[in-house]
């Protein structure tokens, strides 16, 4: 059973315990360390977005909170991937058969520890409830780090909220560390792409770069996410979860899991993988409180400096054919706001599929769904648009108050998620990685995605145009009645 209070409290007094979370806070408990921040998280509530020095880090430990620590840090440069398994219609299938949900992420959990082997990086691998996480740095005295900074590209928004939005301790984030986070994300987008493209063909679910919805097997709709949306974000708004932190996430969704499922659940801990130890010992071990305090009494949860191993990741980012799309992207840049009465809001929504149509009339929240990002990246492409002027038609949405938005965009920039989500999935087409294969109206009604239903409209006829496009390059071509496609496809 779920462990109260009092025990989460006792847990963490342990010696070993406070250690490995200061390791992994970058310095010794509770002197501090070189993370900026911390985020706690109750029973209830995520509190991702509440930060607090790391001073008062101890009141929390004794709240027994789960902990988070920050991306930002005051030395280095965090990279960190995410895997998890995700299922849209039975959500608390990885918490009650949890050997099953990480037996399918093998084969991406295998892709990624590869391909980062193979550039000499050793990241800390850690063992959460839903997947992995690989955590690594850059220290920013390194020659990488400057590199990353040379790759980064901020909007005028996200320059601004760096510049008045301090931590809990005061401090900015400065330019060359916003450039540099910036960069990491385009780079760790590439990483990702190789990801995708070694498992998809071991995986026995879809595999894909967000929690994009799929269709459903005898399991309901459940798929792997290689989740990058951390990079969407301002590094000012990021944690990772701490390695023997209390995993607090089946409790905080408990409105979603059911109450019945959530009590019979054993604890989970967030611990770093054991050397040598079969996946299925290690989840046993991650549930039983006993073996954790061992655990932590024999490993050790300091971040690998990677600086150097960086390196030729980078450069082979910067020969690919992603960074081409990526700079090709930036060329282009949004219609100023003042402008988008005459420019985004008069775009002509006859020529887009009712779906789509629906998801841009009313945002908030299909908008935030990357699902439904997705299939308005895919349309316009189709349409002739530029896609940094679909991360413009996107930011409009994002940045109108009429929306509702409420406290959406709390020390987040509306630009910088538009451009994340019109750039992920236009470079995962430009550069083949994306073949469109679920780009119709079946497999949508599938993925439970077909939001007008018995429209009228086949969006078949967008994936041809789009598939016709990049084969004649001809991306980001107007006009908008063309489609550049032979007049029967029309």
């Amino acid at each position: 059973m779920e462990l109260n209070v009092q025990q989460r409290r006792g847990f963490y007094a342990g010696d070993a315990i406070q250690r490995r979370i200061g390791e992994f806070l970058g310095g010794r408990f509770p002197d501090g360390g070189t993370a900026v921040y911390f985020a706690p998280g109750t029973e209830s509530e995520s509190m991702y977005r509440r930060r607090y020095p790391l001073k008062e880090l101890p009141r929390w430990l004794d709240d027994g909170s789960e902990i988070n620590r920050s991306l930002w840090d005051h030395e280095y440069l965090i990279a960190h991937l995410d895997i998890e398994y995700v299922n849209f219609d039975r959500p608390g299938e990885i918490y009650l058969d949890p050997d099953r949900g990480f037996s399918l992420q093998q084969p991406v959990q295998r892709a990624v520890k590869d391909i980062l082997f193979s550039y000499g990086i050793r990241p800390l691998h850690l063992l959460t409830g839903r997947g992995h996480h690989f955590v690594w740095q850059v220290h920013r005295d390194s020659e990488v780090f400057q590199k990353l900074v040379g790759f980064g590209r901020l909007s005028n928004t996200l320059e601004r909220l760096y510049e008045t939005s301090p931590a809990p301790t005061g401090e900015l984030v400065e330019p060359e560390l916003g450039r540099a986070f910036a960069g990491l994300g385009l780079v760790i987008e590439y990483l990702a792409h190789q990801v995708k493209t070694v498992a998809a063909g071991e995986s026995e679910i879809p595999v894909e770069m967000a929690a994009i919805e799929v269709g459903a097997d005898d399991h309901g709709r459940e798929m792997v996410s290689v989740d990058i949306t951390e990079y969407a974000d301002p590094l000012i708004a990021r944690a990772v979860r701490v390695p023997f932190s209390v995993y607090l996430k089946p409790r905080q969704q408990t409105w979603k899991l059911g109450t019945e499922a959530v009590d019979r659940m054993p604890p989970i801990f967030s611990i770093p993988m054991p050397a040598g130890v079969r996946l299925g010992r290690a989840l046993q071990m991650m549930r039983e409180v006993d073996k954790v305090n061992r655990l932590a009494e024999r490993s050790s949860t300091r971040i690998p400096d990677a600086s150097e191993a960086m390196d030729r990741l980078v450069t082979d980012y910067a020969a690919s054919r992603l960074r081409k799309f990526h700079d090709w992207f930036y060329e282009g840049e949004h219609d100023p706001a003042d402008r988008w009465p005459e420019t985004y809001d008069r775009t002509d929504l006859s020529e887009v599929p009712p779906c789509v149509r629906l998801i841009l009339e009313k945002p908030n929240d299909l908008l935030l769904r990357p699902a439904c990002a997705e299939r308005v990246v895919r349309v316009m492409l189709a349409l002739g648009w530029h896609p940094r002027h679909i991360g413009g038609l996107i930011r409009s949405k994002y940045e109108r108050e009429h929306h509702e938005w409420g406290e959406q965009w709390y020390l987040c920039d509306p630009a910088t998620r538009a451009d994340f989500y019109a750039r992920l999935f236009s470079g995962l087409f430009a550069t083949g990685v994306d073949d469109l294969v679920d780009f119709n109206c079946r497999s949508a009604q599938e993925e439970n995605l077909c939001l007008v239903a018995d429209c009228g409209h086949d969006i078949r006829r967008f994936r041809e145009s789009l598939l016709h496009r990049r084969q004649h390059e001809r991306l980001g071509h107007r006009p908008f009645h063309g489609l550049f496609l032979p007049e029967e496809h029309l």
